[in-house]
């Protein structure tokens, strides 16, 4: 184990580069699985989640090898239909392998899979879909069994615009026979991404980005060259860490239009604002000002951005008030949030953040990945040293975070806990 080492109090300041996007890769990596081909992804970041996937992909028989930022997968030996435990356990994501391994071989057998604590997360949406398209499901001692003598496809409605389970239906769908039509899609960029991915192996999805997603099912799929998107959060975190800290900081390589609802929120706060092509300079204020936020699906303010910008707004002028309206318990990292200073109160799934004048360096503990940003983010602007531990969480998710942080000036290093 390890910890994030912060002295604050620096005005962060230069370039840094964004990776590709970690809930992109997440879902591509294992749908390369479902052509008859070797797949090259580009810009696939360097995270923990993605070393834990191909980890997966090897023990069920494929070929993966990683150059730099290119991951190639070749599915070859690729012959079970039952993922690992152990290691699926440790990745939320691993539950992408139902739609998969169902499409691939008519049954899947897939625990169900662990990643960061911020309260329940069912796939009753996934199994609903599956079901649909002719699947018998059963879920039992923790492990989801599918079976299917053939996909079929149907009209699937889901009761809330799940992410998740928008893209396991996708996948599933993708070699059923017919046409498959999912309603009250989610809109999120990564859903599109997926959607182009298929595309290129010779699926037939149409409608990605909007409400009503129609894929018809097509008997085979072959192997495909595809570059991941930048990771829009991880763009969201710099930007908010350069306004948290009084910056001027230009994120390369994004997509502005990804990041268009944090960027109106940082303007909202004070920041400036500019964007050029496939970058964006924040110039951020003295202190922020107070702001109302509520979490909401794509192209809403993301929940994934919640933690880093209460990070950033416990040093606002005034009072604050952030609702959070898609997980139960993503409010749980604000007590460490208070040992640093800051004067927050938690009613039900509502932050009232009352803003102080400055933050404090403590120890404290990060228990998700978007909390670990947070307490990094609170860490560069408090005075004195932050000491963050568990940077293994962090890094699932953020690659390099100590050496971008370095590239703009800030003083962190890592050290073992």
């Amino acid at each position: 184990m390890s910890k994030l080492v912060i002295r604050g109090r620096c005005r962060l300041h230069g370039e840094v580069t964004i990776g590709g996007s970690k809930n992109s890769s997440v879902a591509i990596i294992p749908a390369a699985l479902l052509g008859e081909g070797t797949s090259a992804l580009d810009n696939v970041p360097r995270i923990n989640d993605v070393a834990v996937f191909a980890e997966i992909l090897k023990d069920l028989g494929a070929v993966v090898t990683m150059d730099g930022s290119t991951m190639t997968v070749a599915p070859n030996g690729f012959v079970s239909h039952i993922a690992p435990y152990d290691l699926v356990r440790k990745l939320r994501a691993s539950y992408y392998l139902m739609g998969v391994l169902l499409a691939k071989f008519g049954q899947a057998e897939v625990g169900l899979p662990g990643g960061c604590d911020i309260g329940p997360r069912p796939v009753d949406q996934h199994l609903k879909g599956f079901r649909a398209l002719g699947a018998d499901v059963s879920v039992e001692g923790g492990v989801v069994r599918l079976k299917a003598k053939k996909l079929v496809g149907s009209p699937v409605y889901l009761d809330f615009p799940s992410v998740g389970a928008t893209i396991n239906i996708m996948l599933a769908a993708s070699r059923a026979e017919g046409t498959t039509v999912i309603e009250n899609a989610a809109k999120e960029p990564h859903v599109v991404d997926l959607a182009n991915f298929l595309n290129a192996m010779g699926a037939r999805v149409q409608g990605a980005g909007t409400d009503v997603v129609r894929i018809r099912g097509v008997k085979e799929l072959r192997g495909a060259d595809h570059s991941v998107i930048p990771d829009d959060i991880e763009a969201d975190t710099y930007m908010m860490a350069a306004a948290a800290t009084g910056g001027d900081v230009t994120v390369k390589n994004v997509i502005t239009k990804h990041l268009e609802p944090v960027s109106a929120k940082l303007r909202e706060a004070g920041a400036i604002i500019e964007e050029n092509g496939d970058y964006v300079r924040v110039l951020g204020p003295e202190r922020p000002k107070a702001l109302n936020v509520k979490t909401l699906p794509y192209p809403g303010f993301p929940t994934d951005a919640q933690q880093p910008l209460v990070a950033v707004l416990s040093r606002a002028e005034g009072v604050s008030v952030v609702q959070e309206s898609i997980y139960d318990n993503r409010l749980g990292y604000v007590s460490e949030l208070v040992k640093m200073g800051a004067k927050i109160k938690v009613e039900g799934k509502t932050a009232i953040v009352e803003g102080v004048p400055r933050l404090v360096g403590a120890p404290v503990k990060a228990n998700d990945l978007r909390a670990g940003a947070s307490l990094m983010i609170a860490g560069l602007s408090a005075e004195g040293v932050t000491e963050v531990y568990g940077l293994e969480i962090i890094s699932r998710g953020y690659e390099m975070v100590d050496e971008k942080l370095r590239g703009l000036g800030a003083q962190v290093e890592i050290r073992p806990d």
